[in-house]
């Protein structure tokens, strides 16, 4: 089974097979706060975790998702720009989950609950560079790539260096 190692410094997501040998090389974007596993502090966290789901298998690239659910809309550059604030949350989303109890899992420090995902980004949005309110963000084709090459259970390890 592969496994994801995503380095916060680098800003990269690398995939290794069982092996330990490098499949794919990505740049992300993670969170413009730095990392932390605390609710409500909008970092990304760090730490074992697991892909909890994959969702959006089958729906068109640029599939807007709000609450991990399609919204019928495909982000265009004019969506965009009616909705400057919006995080935009597309094509597909590999759900994360913490395995380590009381750092990233459970209590106010819980992974899941606080929705953190990997996901696809509008073109626009710069990968090399933190910018996300806490996950992980991809390009979207990228993200497609990297849908195909995990299932529900693959390890995730984030860490800062």
């Amino acid at each position: 089974m592969n496994e994801i190692k995503i380095n916060i410094a680098a800003q990269t997501l690398n995939v290794f097979n069982g092996d330990g040998q490098l499949v794919k090389h990505y740049l992300i974007s993670s969170a413009r706060n730095g990392v932390g596993e605390l609710n409500g502090s909008y970092c990304t966290p760090r730490g074992r975790h697991i892909i909890r789901a994959k969702i959006g298998a089958d729906q068109p690239v640029n599939t807007v998702f709000i609450r991990r659910r399609p919204t019928g809309e495909v982000y265009s550059a004019k969506l965009g720009m009616r909705y400057p604030g919006r995080d935009w949350i597309l094509t597909r989303i590999l759900w994360l989950s913490g395995c380590e109890v009381a750092y990233n899992r459970l209590r106010n420090v819980d992974t899941m609950r606080r929705f953190i995902y990997i996901h696809g980004s509008p073109a626009s949005v710069e990968m090399g560079k933190p910018g996300s309110i806490g996950c992980i963000r991809m390009r979207n084709f990228d993200i497609l790539e990297l849908f195909e090459l995990v299932t529900a259970g693959t390890q995730v390890m984030i860490y800062e260096n």
